[in-house]
């Protein structure tokens, strides 16, 4: 009898385990090639005096990757707001992401810090004392001192409640205690307040304000949709091989891959109504301030990109995820995980790069973003396999553990003979998860 396809979507524990020792070394390998491309691209620019240029393209990767630890902090965050059970086997994960915000996406961080002052139009205006209604009008926060104070916020915000939620789910795994579970919760709660304004201002301050004139009350909004959407399809995949490698499949069920399935549904729609939300109220007022970010971006090949975002972030994926099954259909959900990076990082280039490139994607230059995305992606995978492995793959302790195998305590419901009869709460027998684990 033939063995089940590795991706199909049939239960995974009957499918053949997958073998990654051939995939041990790729993290090391994109970490080299991009480094490469990387100091080449950086020495290229410096002597063609294209430095501008390389901070773009860098400037896009860092949006990109910082999209994937922001969605992941506020996936932690949303679980514990909600109590959730069924993405207990998932937690860990997404918090060993999340932590990736700090040190490490501060690090890289620095070369923006660095360029700051020839990426940011308004800020060579401060230090020529040129006069501008727009800038005065949103002093002091766009100053020299204010993007600073905005990027330490930002990040020390980020650094608390990444490693304070990881810490105390570590804390959880050896202990058990309940003390756990409320100081999660605790920064949970203030957590969704800080993630908010420091994902706005984050997002407003270092993409939104490379042309400071525009105005949109919407923008930290699209850019938290984005991140969302793109982190929600790669936990899916990430679990998914988890699963194949039979490290997550005692603690995981069906419903884990419908219901993270569903949410990309979910946000693929939320993040076209905001895009369009935004379009749609700056063309109706139609005023100059705020038409002329979307002009810009009418020209030479931006119009594709544009069009790339209706077709490719929208109707592709929102057509494709309409039936049930798909969600849970591995290959197909692979495919949409790839995808999904490949929509995000147009998306990313239409924010960013327009302002340096007016006349559509430099594409002699495409080997340089896509360097960078190497460096960055080698050296973010490698952090993050090192911390996978440095604690236990899922809350071992975590009292919602059960639930989420598709377990439930039975409890008591009539009494017969003396004695207690104790059936399920949902089916009146055991239940078992996937696979008979």
């Amino acid at each position: 009898m033939s063995q089940p396809d590795d991706f199909s979507n049939d239960d995974p524990t009957q499918a053949r385990p997958l073998d990654l020792s051939k995939w041990r070394n790729l993290p090391g390998k994109l970490m080299l090639v991009g480094a490469l491309v990387t100091v080449g691209g950086a020495i290229f620019s410096w002597r063609h005096d294209a430095m501008v240029s390389f901070g773009f393209f860098w400037l896009v990767a860092f949006m990109f990757f910082l999209s994937i630890g922001l969605g992941a902090l506020f996936l932690v965050i949303i679980h514990h707001l909600f109590d959730a059970g069924w993405s207990v086997p998932m937690r860990r994960l997404n918090e060993h992401i999340a932590t990736l915000l700090f040190p490490w996406l501060a690090i890289l961080f620095i070369p923006v810090l660095v360029l700051a002052p020839k990426l940011y139009q308004w800020m060579q205006m401060t230090t020529a004392h040129t006069p501008d209604h727009a800038l005065t009008a949103k002093a002091p926060l766009f100053t020299f001192t204010g993007f600073y104070v905005v990027a330490i916020a930002c990040f020390g915000a980020w650094w608390m409640l990444s490693n304070r939620l990881r810490y105390w789910s570590l804390r959880q795994d050896e202990t058990g205690a309940a003390q756990c579970t409320h100081k999660m919760r605790f920064y949970s709660y203030i957590g969704i307040w800080l993630f908010a304004l420091t994902l706005t201002f984050g997002a407003i301050m270092w993409m939104k304000a490379l042309q400071h004139q525009w105005f949109s009350t919407m923008y930290g909004v699209q850019y938290f949709a984005g991140s969302v959407w793109l982190t929600l399809i790669t936990v899916y995949v990430i679990t998914m091989l988890l699963d194949r490698q039979r490290v997550l499949s005692d603690v995981l069920h069906e419903h884990q891959y419908y219901f993270l399935g569903s949410l990309f549904f979910a946000f693929t729609v939320f993040y076209a109504y905001v895009s369009f939300s935004q379009y749609f109220i700056i063309w109706n007022a139609n005023m100059p301030e705020e038409t002329f970010w979307f002009v810009v971006r009418e020209k030479g090949t931006w119009f594709l990109a544009s069009l790339i975002i209706i077709f490719g972030h929208f109707f592709l994926p929102f057509l494709g995820l309409l039936r049930i099954d798909v969600k849970s259909n591995f290959r197909i959900m692979s495919f949409f995980c790839a995808w999904a990076w490949l929509m995000h990082f147009n998306d990313m280039c239409f924010n960013i790069l327009p302002v340096r490139f007016p006349n559509g994607f430099p594409l002699h230059w495409l080997w340089l973003p896509l360097g960078i995305m190497a460096l960055m992606g080698g050296f973010l995978a490698d952090r993050f396999l090192k911390k996978f492995a440095s604690a236990a793959p899922f809350p071992i302790k975590d009292p919602r553990l059960i639930e989420a195998m598709g377990l439930y305590h039975p409890v008591p419901t009539q009494i017969s003979g003396g004695e207690l009869d104790q059936t399920d709460t949902m089916h009146g027998s055991p239940v078992r998860p996937k696979g008979g684990h």
